[in-house]
């Protein structure tokens, strides 16, 4: 059984940080290129950051470029989002996602997402 379970969302300061994790089962995770999305409310879901396989790529949304890193422990079957500087325009529900090729095409699985407030 495909599994993505996220976890890490908080409620946090603006100019705070947050580190996500995405713990994936049931799939050979090595094998996929990983993503997070965030989706705030009455907006539509948008990508933030992903990872190719093995770590070699990686690409961020204009608006988290130089405050998010985004990495993967291929040992661990899991993936992080490091948000550094949040501000209250990341408030969202962030998403993990997987699937099998990095440039293009539909993502294979999703998690349940992670509640992400930024407010003081």
């Amino acid at each position: 059984q495909v599994q993505l379970v996220e976890s890490g969302g908080d409620l946090v300061q603006p100019g705070g940080s947050l580190r996500l994790s995405c713990a994936a089962s049931g799939f050979t995770f090595s094998h996929y290129a990983m993503s997070w999305y965030r989706q705030a409310p009455g907006k539509e879901r948008e990508v933030v950051a992903r990872i190719s396989i093995a770590g070699s790529s990686t690409n961020y949304a204009e608006s988290v470029k130089g405050r998010f890193t985004i990495s993967r422990d291929d040992a661990k079957k899991t993936v992080y989002l490091q948000m550094n500087s949040l501000k209250p325009e990341d408030t969202a529900v962030y998403y993990c996602a997987a699937r099998t090729n990095y440039w293009g095409g539909e993502e294979s699985a999703w998690g349940q997402g992670t509640q992400v407030t930024v407010s003081s």
